[in-house]
């Protein structure tokens, strides 16, 4: 069977040298964010402060992509799971991928008769579709800072208002595809936001800096736990 192949010893060593890698490249961010905030006069409280809230609001969707990986184990088997959760962490974009490709050998996940073949195919158009946002990122992400400035016109009070302006942007079209998916996804989203904003309003009015360091992930698993509630006792109403 492919999964013999697909937990080989061999497939997690191959994998494990990927996801040392990832660990590598966390650890050098890490240290150069510590370098830059030293750079620009931060002093060690609040560099120590900035790191327990950034390691604290990765739980939220930590928990998320553990629960998504367990279908992904089933599928692939827990060396290539591993690997691609740790470099990439979609796993909406994993399954179809696997799916994809296993469909193009006239196969689907899962299925008992499913060939060694079948499974390199959807291995490599997993890794493949991931391509394009690691070419992407590393060829037109330095050239952001220069968009940035020239979107600001050289006026630095701007800056910070197009930064934030994008963000949000961002963010609230991820929420408003997320709201459309159904009861469940809008549950979700608006017990998680709410939740947000009653913490960041209590930390900022007793001035409690651990509540607003814990307010992000409190809130991702609050939101999780609310879409999950809503799918079983009510189901998805639309």
């Amino acid at each position: 069977m492919y999964m013999d192949i697909a937990n080989s010893v061999y497939m997690w060593a191959a994998a494990g040298v990927v996801v040392l890698l990832v660990i590598a490249q966390a650890a050098l961010f890490m240290r150069r964010a510590y370098r830059s905030g030293k750079e620009m006069g931060m002093d060690e409280d609040q560099l120590k402060t900035g790191l327990r809230a950034g390691m604290i609001s990765a739980v939220g969707p930590a928990i998320a992509i553990l629960i998504g990986m367990m279908a992904l184990v089933a599928t692939v088997g827990g060396a290539i799971a591993w690997m691609r959760l740790s470099a990439i962490g979609s796993v909406m974009f994993e399954l179809s991928a696997a799916e994809f490709g296993t469909q193009q050998l006239g196969y689907s996940l899962g299925d008992d008769d499913l060939t060694e073949v079948a499974y390199a195919n959807a291995v490599w158009v997993m890794t493949f579709g991931a391509v394009g946002w690691l070419v992407v990122s590393g060829l037109f992400t330095p050239q952001m800072e220069n968009v940035r400035q020239r979107i600001g016109s050289g006026r630095e009070a701007l800056l910070p208002v197009v930064s934030a302006a994008a963000m949000l942007g961002a963010f609230g079209y991820l929420a408003t595809s997320e709201v459309m998916s159904g009861s469940p996804f809008t549950a979700s989203v608006t017990v998680g936001g709410l939740m947000m904003l009653g913490l960041l309003h209590v930390a900022d009015r007793w001035e409690l800096q651990w509540v607003r360091e814990w307010a992000l992930g409190t809130a991702m698993i609050v939101g999780l736990l609310a879409g999950v509630l809503t799918e079983v006792t009510l189901g998805g109403v639309w």
